[in-house]
């Protein structure tokens, strides 16, 4: 339909779709919080990841469209179809898992960023802010809502001009941009692991298939058999959106990363505690105000991720037990399906009375999901590479050396890590 656009703007905007989405929600409290510790405790050594993981999210999100266009359906109904329940139970109930504590904590880390903008404690707002997401994911229109909130998320820009204003080291940037530096330690190795796994989370995969396959509804192709099969063309518009998409969410990353290490680690303020704690790197940029930019970004960031967190974990059980899911039906047609995304964050939201340290929560989610997206990643391919699932639409050879290289980049670090915790 966007070829037949004669407005190029208009056009290029149609474009925009589930790529651009997932990209913006990438950029969660949990990716916010990473990028900021990051950058805060190692300075630039890190930015160099942010230049390794884009061709790898690149591939790894078209892989994930093109499944979902291909075959009609989300990446959990194409395992439950062709794959044995031995391996599709555990890695379903693993997405879920992460997915809930990951929602949990961005919901935590929207009671921060509110508790910069007025002077109500962040516990005390925890229920109503679960409630408002509860409210607008079952009754409202998530399409509504991501459009609302990807505009606040523009505030996270504010990083790149405070980054520039804090006049960092140029040689010192070109060497952390450019040249890998690599430690055995604990430490480091936990901030790689947590850096890939909140860049390159597997709920990102599930929700771009599903909302492939959503746009197809919405077209009317209601019945799988209309949704399968897919076009040059189409394949073409999806990885314009997801390269976009993807590259949005990096550019962002790279500069939380490069605004951290220019002002808070140089200041030798190393340890984040608090949302207030990162929002530091914003000063010199927006003065005084820079809890307030901080505060806007991570609301938007947070009231977009976890409907697409807690709602890709409600997809992946929905599809794979066979009922009927989707953002779009009406809770009395596909009452399981909200009942299981109603549950994922409810019970997210009671993590938060655990007692646990908001930026410490971040940053600890990230590491989980770099430990789950090894086992995932090797389903993706598989599933992509199977010509009786994707017929000529399998992957390239671009998309395999990428897609595998990224499979056992991040399988060596999460098991570096491992390996550093269990040394006698």
């Amino acid at each position: 339909m966007m070829a037949k656009e004669p407005n190029p703007i208009k056009r290029g905007l149609g474009i925009l779709g589930p790529g651009f989405i997932t990209g913006a929600s990438d950029d969660d409290p949990s990716g916010v919080g990473t990028y900021a510790v990051a950058g805060a405790s190692l300075g630039y050594a890190m930015l160099w990841t942010t230049i390794i993981s884009l061709p790898m999210m690149v591939a790894t999100q078209f892989i994930s469209a093109k499944i979902g266009q291909v075959t009609g359906m989300g990446l959990a109904g194409v395992l439950r179809r062709h794959y044995a329940r031995a391996v599709v139970y555990p890695a379903i109930l693993g997405l879920v898992i992460v997915n809930t504590i990951n929602a949990g904590v961005d919901i935590g880390a929207i009671g921060s960023a509110l508790n910069l903008l007025v002077p109500i404690p962040a516990a005390a707002m925890i229920i109503p802010i679960t409630l408002t997401i509860l409210v607008l994911e079952v009754w409202g229109s998530y399409r509504l809502i991501a459009t609302v909130f990807k505009l606040m998320t523009v505030s996270f820009f504010a990083y790149i001009a405070a980054a520039i204003l804090a006049k960092p080291d140029l040689a010192a940037v070109l060497k952390g941009t450019l040249i890998p530096t690599l430690q055995f330690t604990g430490g480091y190795l936990a901030t790689i692991v947590a850096l890939f796994g909140t860049t390159i989370s597997p709920y990102m995969w599930f929700w771009q298939a599903s909302q492939e396959v959503e746009e197809r509804i919405a077209l009317g192709h209601t019945r799988l058999w209309q949704r399968r099969g897919t076009t040059e063309t189409e394949l073409k518009y999806a990885a314009w959106d997801v390269n976009i998409g993807m590259l949005f969410s990096n550019l962002i990353a790279y500069f939380i990363i490069l605004a951290t290490a220019a002002t808070l680690f140089r200041a030798g303020k190393t340890d984040i505690q608090s949302a207030a704690g990162a929002a530091e790197a914003l000063r010199p940029f927006a003065g005084n105000a820079a809890g307030t930019l901080f505060a806007l970004g991570l609301l938007g960031s947070g009231f977009l991720a976890v409907p697409v967190l807690s709602s890709s974990a409600a997809y992946a059980l929905a599809e794979v037990l066979g009922w009927k899911h989707g953002l779009d039906q009406k809770p009395r047609k596909a009452t399981p399906f909200y009942i299981t995304l109603t549950i994922a964050t409810l019970v997210g939201m009671l993590i938060n009375f655990a007692g646990i340290n908001p930026i410490d929560g971040l940053f600890w989610t990230a590491v989980l999901n770099g430990f789950l997206t090894p086992p995932l990643l090797v389903l993706l391919m598989l599933i992509s590479n199977n010509r009786k699932i994707m017929g000529d639409r399998v992957n390239g050879p671009a998309a395999n050396v990428v897609g595998w290289v990224t499979t056992a980049t991040m399988a060596v670090a999460a098991a570096a890590l491992a390996a550093t915790w269990w040394k006698p």
